[in-house]
C-alpha cells in the first residue's frame, strides 16, 4: 500500500536549504526501468502548489532529476519559479538532460556534483503521423530528431551535393519517408528549442556571442541526444556558470539523492513477475515521480492497479499471460 508525507523526513532538504540559503523545490522524474516517466505539463497545477506555499523569496533552490520531456513544460517550469524569486539556482545530484538541461539554462548559477550531467537539448518530433514502429502494436511512432532531419542535409552536401535542383529533389525524397506537415513540425521544433534556450540564457547571460556558442552546441554540435556533459565541460567549454558543492554539502546533496533513488527503486527494474509472486491478484501502487518542498509537503505521481496472472489458449496450448488493470495514474498531493 502507498503511504503519504507521513514517516518521510525533511531533515535533509533543511540541511539544504541551510547551505544554499534557499527555499528547495525538488523535482524528480523517475526513470526506473519499465516505470519512468517525464517533465511534462500534468506537473504544473503542483508546481504551483509548492510556489504559493513557499511564497515570494529572494532564493529558491531547484533539485531536479530527470531524463526529459515537454520542452514547453520545462519552460514553464523555469519561468512559474522566476516569478518567485531573485535568484535561482539549480542543484544537479546525477542526471538533468534535455528538458531539465533546458531548466537549467534559465538558473542564475547551477550547482553539479562530480557525477551530475546535462545533456543536448535537441527534441523530438512524435505524433500521430510519424512512421509506424516496427513491431506488434500498430499504433507505435517511430519519433523524429529534428538533428536528424537537419544532420542528413549536412550529409548529402558533405557529399558536394549543392545545387538547387539536387536539394529540392532530396527534399521532395524525404517527403515521401516522411509526411510533410511532420518535417513541418521538424522544423518549428528546430526554431522554437533555439529560440527558449535564447531567452533563458540571454536572462543572466548578456553576451550574445556566448549565448549563440551554448545553444550551437547543445542543439547540434554535441552529436547525438544521448550525449551527456559533465561538471568540467559544462564550465569550461560552454561557459555555464557552474558551482562545486564543498565536501560536506556534496554529502547533503547525495543523501537527498539516494533517499530519493530508494523512495522509487530507480536501480530496481520493475517486474510484475516479482511484485506477484506466487499469489494470482494482487494490488499494486508504484511511486514513479516526486515533488516536494518544506513548506508544501510532498506530492507523488502514483501508479496504482491490480496485477493477475491469466491463462490463454494459444497455438502452441496454454499459456501464462499477465494482466495489469490500472486504477489511478496521477499526481497525489498530501499534506
Amino acid at each position: 500500500m502507498w503511504c503519504g508525507l507521513a514517516g518521510r523526513d525533511h531533515g535533509i532538504r533543511k540541511k539544504v536549504e541551510k547551505f544554499t540559503k534557499s527555499k528547495v523545490l525538488c523535482y524528480v522524474t523517475g526513470d526506473r526501468q519499465n516505470q519512468g516517466i517525464q517533465i511534462a505539463q500534468d506537473a504544473i497545477d503542483y508546481v504551483v502548489h509548492h510556489l504559493d506555499t513557499i511564497g515570494v523569496t529572494k532564493n529558491v533552490s531547484l533539485v531536479i532529476y530527470s531524463r526529459g520531456g515537454d520542452l514547453l513544460a520545462g519552460w514553464n517550469i523555469v519561468n512559474l519559479i522566476r516569478q518567485f524569486c531573485d535568484e535561482l539556482t539549480v542543484i544537479v545530484p546525477m542526471k538533468a538532460h534535455s528538458t531539465a538541461t533546458l531548466i537549467a539554462l534559465g538558473a542564475t548559477s547551477v550547482m553539479m556534483t562530480k557525477q551530475a550531467t546535462l545533456g543536448p537539448i535537441d527534441p523530438s518530433v512524435n505524433g500521430p503521423l510519424n512512421p509506424v514502429a516496427p513491431g506488434p502494436n500498430p499504433m507505435a511512432r517511430v519519433p523524429v530528431g529534428v538533428e536528424s532531419v537537419s544532420g542528413y542535409f549536412d550529409f548529402v552536401k558533405s557529399l558536394g551535393v549543392t545545387s538547387e535542383a539536387q536539394i529540392a529533389q532530396l527534399v521532395i525524397s524525404l517527403s515521401q519517408q516522411l509526411n510533410p506537415l511532420v518535417l513541418g513540425n521538424v522544423y518549428r521544433s528546430r526554431t522554437q528549442i533555439r529560440m527558449l534556450g535564447k531567452r533563458l540564457l540571454s536572462s543572466h547571460i548578456n553576451n550574445g556571442k556566448k549565448v549563440d556558442k551554448i545553444l550551437d552546441f547543445l542543439c547540434s554540435e554535441s552529436g547525438s541526444h544521448d550525449y551527456t556533459i559533465n561538471r568540467r565541460e559544462a564550465a569550461n567549454e560552454l561557459g555555464l556558470k557552474i558551482r562545486k558543492p564543498t565536501d560536506s554539502q556534496y554529502a547533503v546533496i547525495k543523501a537527498l539523492h539516494d533517499d530519493y533513488a530508494s523512495e522509487l527503486k530507480l536501480l530496481t527494474p520493475y517486474d510484475p513477475n516479482v511484485l506477484l509472486g506466487q499469489e494470482p491478484e494482487i494490488e499494486y501502487s508504484v511511486t514513479r515521480g516526486l515533488l516536494e518542498s518544506v513548506d508544501g509537503g510532498s506530492t507523488r505521481f502514483i501508479s496504482r492497479g491490480k496485477l493477475r496472472r491469466l491463462t490463454m489458449n494459444g497455438p502452441a496450448g496454454p499459456q501464462e499471460a499477465m494482466e495489469d488493470r490500472r486504477t489511478f495514474e496521477a499526481w497525489h498531493h498530501e499534506d
